[in-house]
């Protein structure tokens, strides 16, 4: 439960700072901000894998991109199932799942899936002394 609530706590950064820097994104409140956060996870878990899988068949840039449009929908879908939160357009999608997504990367350097602090661990190899 601490991991989940963690990662909801950085997808909700994520969202306030899609919400500062895009002019198409609104979302209206912290208890919306909170909620959108959570919704959106649930939203990633569950209809993310399905439309993830279409796009195997896709590879290098153009997997990329359509990853990134998947994040987009997600982010689209989530802000049709909530009311206080609303984003006009594509591109407002396009450029908020990228902040998110950023957000939720750098988070990841220093939080583990437990939740826990874990600064320097995620993504780090140690290399054998050279002799």
């Amino acid at each position: 439960m601490n991991g989940f609530l963690v990662r909801t706590l950085v997808t909700a950064l994520g969202l306030l700072a899609a919400a500062l820097l895009i002019p198409g994104i609104r979302i209206s409140g912290v208890f919306t901000l909170l909620l959108a956060a959570a919704l959106f996870g649930v939203v990633n878990a569950v209809v993310r894998p399905a439309l993830s899988r279409l796009t195997l068949p896709l590879t290098g840039v153009q997997l990329l991109a359509a990853l990134l449009l998947v994040n987009a929908a997600m982010l689209g879908l989530t802000a049709l199932l909530l009311p206080g939160m609303q984003i006009h357009g594509v591109l407002a999608a396009v450029l908020g799942a990228l902040v998110v997504t950023g957000v939720a990367y750098a988070a990841s350097r220093y939080v583990g899936a437990d939740g826990r602090i874990a600064a320097g661990t995620r993504g780090s190899a140690t290399l054998p002394p050279r002799t």
